[in-house]
């Protein structure tokens, strides 16, 4: 593997590697940038190909919490962490504890929270060795679990995106086809039927489908025809590189805005969204909820501020596409634009906090 020929793709910045044999820990840390202050991202538990494939997810996902905290304006910079979850029997508590050291390791360069598959069972392990974790529970000060304000923020930013192409003030009758009912596809539907909307639901697990059908009256549509059903707006919330050379010539919604991380499959995917004329919602711009969320953990939780934050990314994701039609340029290539113009303005021994609210 070309490790640094990747860094140099992805415009890094630092990685970090432990192993523990005691625990059977193998964990990635990635520090994107931390020009904004330091670097905070979520906790990946999950089972990989290879180790170049856990890598370059960490490295990915990473890049990802610098634009998105970037656009949400908030004083931090972009890590992501990364644990190969082992295929023999291991202790969950004790690798969590292992990792927990290795955070503690770094001293708040990287302060790590929940992500795909792992928990808040898993943050409140790793708190009782390092203070750099969030979304912990509310006993320990902290908010628990960030799925719901994630789900907030991608409803703001699906009411922001049918307000500008489609003209509507309100999600009442809008037709909202969600790929994934996990922890945040769940949300969003909750709070999409709350708007009024007309639900379409997919996911690999039939007994989360159910649940969404059940509780807010979402169409079941199998996995394989989510992207082609007629609907206002596709939204992402699985897994990455769900937009790609297979999905977007199937896409027949006006509008494709989710949770998911990194959904294009590669860059020139967002191309062909906009050639097509489907506004696409950059993922990070619209999935900055739970960031919001657990950075005001960092400095004292308060939920009111944390909903405000999140709250404004309907005014980031209006500005992305009023610019995008102003130039002619694709979505995802303004939302970066608008992240590197920022960073470009602040100097390496610039007042981060300052330069965050700019």
């Amino acid at each position: 593997m070309d490790l640094f020929g990747h860094l140099s793709a992805y415009d890094f910045g630092e990685v970090h590697f432990k192993h523990d044999k005691a625990s059977g820990l193998k964990a990635i840390v990635a520090v994107h940038d931390s020009r904004l202050g330091p670097a905070l991202g979520g906790c990946r538990f999950l089972p990989y190909d290879s180790d170049e494939d856990a890598i370059i997810d960490a490295l990915r996902l990473a890049r990802g919490m610098t634009y998105k905290a970037a656009l949400a304006r908030l004083p931090h910079g972009g890590g992501k962490s990364v644990l190969i979850r082992p295929k023999q029997h291991f202790d969950r508590v004790a690798m969590f504890r292992a990792f927990g050291n290795f955070i503690e390791d770094l001293r708040g360069h990287y302060i790590t929270a929940e992500d795909s598959g792992t928990s808040l069972e898993d943050m409140e392990v790793i708190r009782t060795v390092t203070k750099h974790v969030t979304g912990v529970g509310p006993a320990h000060g902290g908010s628990g679990d960030p799925s719901p304000f994630t789900a907030l923020g991608v409803r703001r930013g699906i009411e922001a995106s049918v307000k500008y192409r489609m003209k509507r003030d309100s999600l009442d009758g809008i037709h909202v086809a969600v790929q994934g009912v996990g922890h945040v596809g769940y949300h969003l539907c909750k709070e999409l039927h709350a708007q009024g909307a007309k639900i379409s639901v997919a996911d690999i697990d039939p007994l989360k489908a159910e649940r969404a059908q059940r509780e807010f009256g979402a169409v079941i549509v199998p996995l394989e025809q989510i992207f082609e059903i007629e609907c206002d707006v596709i939204a992402p919330c699985a897994l990455g590189s769900a937009l790609n050379d297979t999905s977007i010539p199937r896409i027949k919604a006006r509008i494709v805005a989710g949770a998911a991380n990194n959904q294009l499959a590669q860059p020139r995917h967002g191309d062909d969204l906009h050639a097509r004329g489907i506004l696409y919602a950059p993922d990070y711009a619209i999935n900055a909820g739970g960031l919001c969320n657990v950075a005001q953990e960092v400095i004292g939780y308060d939920a009111e501020k944390a909903r405000d934050k999140t709250m404004k990314i309907f005014d980031r994701r209006f500005e992305i596409s009023d610019r995008s039609e102003k130039t002619g340029t694709p979505t995802y290539r303004v939302a970066d634009q608008l992240v590197e113009e920022k960073l470009a303005k602040i100097s390496k021994s610039g007042v981060r906090a300052a330069a965050a609210q700019s």
